[in-house]
């Protein structure tokens, strides 16, 4: 559990996600926002600085989410991500809030409509989001999404490769690493021994 800043981010539960983004964000704009980090395993910052053109198009939501080198850690490689259904909804019911403002070419602009949204008023959206549900003491944060998204690909079977080149982790070792491994986890571990079954009968 992260903790004063320190330790992993908790990953999320299906029943406090669905908590989260029925009742504790209540701007489109924050579920576009969170919906992006939970649904693409995006950084918070990658997901701050995208720009319009990166997630909209002229014709609408983009069917890929584009983050540029330049904003990854490391300024690594660019990724492009495929835009989950559910992210898309999310993305459609914000894109005309934003298309309506002005020249700022950030997908999230920032106070007063300058730059973009600064990751420290993005922790802000989700402190008071978890606590109008009650969740404030669970140890999330901001990066909880990320962990979330690829802890839930690895459940799913997903090889490590693929959820790599949407994570852009710089190796697999370091994906392992970042995985959780929650208590439902070590729960179906020890459930699953099963050796009295294999031994003979007395």
């Amino acid at each position: 559990m992260k903790i004063n800043g320190f330790g992993q981010a908790e990953i999320l539960k299906p029943e406090e996600i669905s908590l989260l983004f029925r009742e504790g964000f209540v701007k489109e704009r924050d579920r576009a926002l969170f919906g992006i980090c939970l649904y693409t395993g995006a950084r918070i910052y990658e997901t701050c600085t995208l720009l319009k053109g990166d997630v909209i198009s002229p014709r609408g939501v983009r069917p890929k989410l584009i983050i540029r080198h330049y904003n990854t850690k490391g300024g690594r490689d660019t990724r492009e991500i495929q835009i989950h259904p559910i992210l898309r909804e999310y993305l459609e019911a914000y894109a005309p809030t934003i298309t309506a403002r002005g020249k700022n070419p950030h997908l999230f602009p920032g106070r007063h409509g300058l730059n973009h949204i600064h990751e420290a008023s993005a922790d802000r959206i989700l402190r008071e989001a978890l606590q109008r549900v009650g969740l404030e003491e669970g140890g999330y944060s901001t990066h909880s999404f990320r962990r979330t998204c690829l802890t839930a690909m690895s459940d799913a079977g997903i090889p490590l490769r693929h959820i790599q080149s949407i994570s852009g982790h710089r190796t697999l070792a370091a994906l392992e690493r970042y995985l959780g491994v929650t208590d439902q986890h070590k729960e179906n571990a020890i459930a699953a021994l099963d050796f009295e079954t294999a031994l003979p009968p007395f």
